[in-house]
Order: C-alpha cells, then structure tokens, then sequence
C-alpha cells in the first residue's frame, strides 16, 4: 500500500464528512460497504420513507397515452415518437443521486454499486445472498421470482449498444431491450412492473445502466436531450420538508457534474472535476483499490476533498490542491471497517398496491416503424439539405422541380442523417424532396426553396 505524492493532511472528524461518491461493482465494494449499504436501505425505510416515495412517483409518471392528453409528463418510452419528451436516462441518473445523497447522508463512505448483468447471471450469485441483496425479498414484501420471467442482457447485447452512435436511438434500444428491460423482468417481483423503485435491486441495476450511459458518452460525446426540465427535478416537488432543486437534463450529462466517478477493473480515475463543494462540506471519493488523480482534478482555495484508499491513490500531472484548499489523502487499514456486526433492521413489509400487476409494453411491436422526421434544413437552401430521422434506414431520396422532372435521386444505406450536396446549380424557385423506402413508401414529401 503506498501513497504517491507529497501533501498536506487536514485532519478532520468523522461524523463532518461528506461525500461525493466513486461507484463500483457490488464484487468490488468491501464487506463493509455492502454492510453500510444495506443497513442504510433499511434506514431509509424509516421515517420519511424515500423507497416508497420514489417508487409512487415513478408509478404515477410512467407512462401514459399521450395520444389522450399531450400535456400529460412521464418517465419511459418516449422514443422514438416524441423526442421532445424524452428524459429516460438523465431522469434516472438525477434519481440515482437523490437516493446516493441520502445513503450518504446516513454513512459518507459509502455509495451506490452496480450489478453488471450481462455476466452476473447465477441464481446463487452473491448478489442475492441472504447479508446482502437477498435480504429484502421477504422482509419487504417484494415477491422476487429469479429467473423466470425473461432473460438477462449477453455481451454481445452490451457491445452493440456501444456501437451505435446516434443518441436518441442508443436511448430507446437501451431502455426497451435487455440491457435495461432483462434486470427488470429476471428479478420479477416489483421490478417488472411501475413500482420498481421499491426493490434495492432496482438502484444496483440502474446504477449499472447509468454506467453504461457514462461509457457511451466518453466515447461518443453526443448527448442531447430536447427537454429542458424533468419531472420531480422541476423546482416544484418538496421531500421531507425540502424542495428538491430544478435539473436541465443537459446540464448532467457529464457525470462529474455530480460528483460522480466510475471505479472498475481495480481503477478508479478521477479527472476533469473541480472540487466545488455543492452537494457537501466536504467531498468523499473512497474506492478499495488504485485511484488514479490527474488531468485536471482541481481542488481551489477554500474547497474541503478526502480522497481514500485501502490500497494506492496516485497523483498523476495535471492535478491541482491550490494553497488555501484542504486535502485529505489517507491509506485506509483500519480493519476495524470490516466487520460483521449489523444494526437493528426492521422488517417492514409493503403493503399491496395494485400497480404491482400493471403490464409494462417493452417492446414496439404494435407501432409504425416507419422513420419519422425529426428536422429539414436549411428551408431556404443554397448549396444542400440535410434531412434528420429518428432511426436508421434505408431510402432513396429524390429531387423534383415543380413541374414534376426529375433532377437528382440518390440512394442511402443505414443512415438517420440524409445530406443531399452540390445543388448550388439548381435555378432559384420551389423544389420537391421525396424520400422513399424500400418498400416504395412515401416518409417525406416536403417542398422547399432554393435562394
């Protein structure tokens, strides 16, 4: 175990600290992580209980028929209809901080880990045993049926969701095939149905799908979501006494814009991030194994950070603790932490509700798949036009004059982006754009001008 770097250690009490968070796999986290984790979900059930309050506001926004009332918010499957709505991923990554805050609140050292589905597949894994997962299933009520209801994600499911590169289409396969949708029906229980949130394997699971959201986007770095509030993050909605603040979606597609790391494979990178001091007096990263500090991990004057591991934390080029700031970098051997002891857990079973036998739709099946156009520009053009669908496809695409000729037809493969080039010689006045698919349907017939 070795500490890289020469600092300054602020000491500091315990019970002041608070924490941002790195986030692991459940097999990384020390026994007494997963100890203070589900000691904390039992505490949370107590008082104002936020387990059920997530989980009843998630049911009444779901999803709903916006064909009845187009003003009506909700949480799912708003794609590939209506982009306008969709706040999927960003919804559930604000309600995975909300939840994280309050555990943290309870125990700063401690944050949400994933369950990686698409290779954590065993009945007998020790995600479901008895000190951990598995402990809610009867003492709340929950009713899981392991492996009965549908299968998990493969591998080769998760690396294709990496490959796409459109957003919006990487959302909506993301949320309505296995990647999400199989942790949800495998548990059963509460989890396939509006009520979800009630199961502790429900912030495990979609701390895992905003891991692989966070991937997606370093990769891709296109993001964008066209609402600008969400529903419960609106400014509005008040909580044990407290109103929670407004969120524009975009403004947490980042995930350090929370605080919020990813540890894996035995590393954890802390980058790109000035310590601010938002959330908590003091910001907590704690992961057992290498934390790697750098590439623009500032820490200003005035501004309050502990950084811990039971192994190695390495302060790379590009970090910075300016003078004035308090950093706190400590090997944890306290073995003390791990213990076996629990606190009291009061079994507090939910009562039924009749949304745990409402049927969610995953799948599109009984929609028109047929592209919808999300945007035609520029109207007026000069020199080309750029057409945007909703999902990839394959087209012809053809340029009439208003007498009905012909003057140019092109052809395009898996595409949701159709730029038609080179029509600076076309005469000023009005043309036709006709895009057709293989079948010879019409998606877009739309007149536009030419300058």
């Amino acid at each position: 175990m070795k500490l890289i770097y020469s600092l300054l250690i602020l000491l500091c009490l315990y019970q002041n600290v608070k924490a941002q968070s790195i986030r692991k796999s459940y097999l990384e986290m020390t026994e007494y992580e997963k100890i203070e984790l589900v000691d904390a979900f039992y505490e949370l059930r107590n008082g104002p209980d936020l387990f059920n309050d997530l989980a009843v506001f998630h049911s009444q926004f779901f999803n709903f028929d916006n064909t009845i009332d187009p003003t009506r918010l909700d949480l799912h499957f708003n794609l590939p209809d209506e982009p306008e709505r969709e706040i999927f991923l960003a919804w559930h990554r604000r309600q995975m901080f909300e939840m994280e805050q309050a555990v943290q609140n309870i125990n700063p050292k401690i944050s949400l880990g994933f369950w990686e589905s698409q290779s954590d597949q065993a009945l007998d894994s020790p995600l479901w045993n008895e000190d951990f997962i598995g402990s809610f299933d009867v003492n709340w009520n929950l009713r899981r049926n392991l492996g009965n209801n549908g299968p998990l994600p493969t591998p080769n499911e998760l690396s294709a969701l990496y490959n796409i590169t459109n957003f919006f289409e990487f959302s909506n396969e993301l949320e309505r095939r296995n990647v999400h949708r199989g942790a949800h029906v495998w548990t059963g229980g509460a989890m396939p149905t509006p009520l979800s949130p009630r199961d502790p394997i429900f912030y495990l699971h979609h701390t895992f799908v905003d891991f692989v959201w966070h991937n997606w986007e370093e990769t891709h770095h296109n993001s964008l979501f066209l609402a600008t509030s969400m529903l419960r993050y609106d400014g509005t909605y008040i909580f044990n006494g407290e109103t929670l603040p407004a969120v524009n979606p975009n403004d947490i597609i980042d995930t350090r814009s929370l605080g919020v790391f990813y540890g894996t494979n035995g590393v954890a990178n802390l980058n790109n991030y000035i310590v601010s001091n938002t959330f908590r007096p003091q910001e907590y990263f704690y992961y057992q194994y290498l934390i790697e500090v750098g590439n623009n991990f500032v820490v200003p004057n005035e501004s309050n950070c502990r950084i811990e591991s039971m192994n190695e934390i390495n302060f790379l080029p590009g970090f910075e603790a300016h003078a004035g700031s308090n950093l706190l970098a400590t090997i944890d051997t306290n073995t003390s932490l791990q213990r076996t002891s629990k606190k009291a857990r009061e079994i507090k079973p939910y009562n039924f509700d009749k949304n745990i036998n409402a049927t969610i739709i995953w799948e599109e099946d009984n929609k028109d798949d047929t592209p919808i156009i999300i945007d035609t520009y520029p109207n007026p053009f000069t020199e080309k036009i750029t057409i945007k669908l909703n999902k990839k496809t394959n087209c012809t695409v053809g340029v009439y004059n208003m007498m009905g000729g012909l003057i140019r037809e092109e052809v395009f493969e898996n595409t949701n982006t159709i730029i038609i080039n080179n029509l600076y010689g076309l005469s000023t006045g009005f043309y036709v754009i006709n895009v057709v698919d293989t079948q010879g349907n019409i998606i877009l017939a739309k007149r536009v001008i030419k300058m």
